[in-house]
């Protein structure tokens, strides 16, 4: 696992992140995981971003390809992916708390 949550991934982060969690949910084909991404975050990602998102994320050892269902390959997500999927939300979950606090301490829009 890399120290840095998520491989680093930088600006791929967040596609990772919704890949990852929908993945913790049980193996998804593409497009499944375009439609379980959108119910659970709102977020469409384009397949272009998908894909790409795939490929580095499997490249990794962070999601593995099953065997195929015709045109549609599933992956599904590894202990090590799992791992750092869990590191990556404990630090974000870390990061909302302490932004909700602030707010919560007398913040106004001015």
């Amino acid at each position: 696992m890399s120290s840095e949550p998520l491989g680093g991934l930088g600006r791929y982060a967040g596609p990772a992140t919704l890949i990852l969690s929908s993945l913790a949910g049980g193996s998804k084909h593409g497009y499944a995981l375009t439609r379980d991404i959108e119910q659970f975050a709102g977020v469409t990602l384009q397949p272009g971003t998908l894909y790409g998102a795939l490929s580095r994320l499997e490249r990794q050892g962070a999601i593995e390809a099953l065997e195929g269902e015709g045109r549609r390959r599933p992956y599904c997500l590894t202990p090590s992916g799992a791992a750092e999927l869990q590191e990556h939300l404990g630090t974000q979950r870390r990061v909302a708390e302490v932004g909700l606090k602030r707010l919560d301490a007398g913040w106004s829009a001015a």
